[in-house]
């Protein structure tokens, strides 16, 4: 199991090896119905949940993707994981997330 953190040190453990920069991401469209609620909730105020939704469910993947290729480079944490979302087209975004994969003791 990869463990992520936010810091560059971890208290308690020793990085012995850096492995180098490792990232996963996902390119999300919105959905017709969403929008729809979306739009009905902007009128009326209050969470936009299938967007919320749709949200956790990319950053999800795209952490996975991060995982899998640092357990490729024989690591087992990530350190100095940070997210980044850019729109890619009309009614599309990415999340895109990053980290330097090592391996602790």
């Amino acid at each position: 199991m990869l463990v992520l953190y936010k810091v560059t040190e971890i208290p308690g453990k020793t990085i012995i090896t850096c492995h180098g920069v490792v990232s996963g991401s996902t390119v999300r469209a919105k959905h017709a119905g969403r929008d729809i609620m979306a739009s009905i909730k902007n009128i009326f105020g209050g969470e936009l949940a299938g967007y919320t939704e749709l949200l956790s469910e990319s950053r999800d993947q795209a952490i996975e993707r991060m995982q899998e290729q640092a357990k490729q480079m024989g690591a087992n944490a990530i350190v100095n994981v940070r997210f980044s979302t850019s729109s890619v087209a009309a009614g599309a975004a990415e999340i895109y997330v990053y980290g330097t994969a090592v391996t602790v003791e």
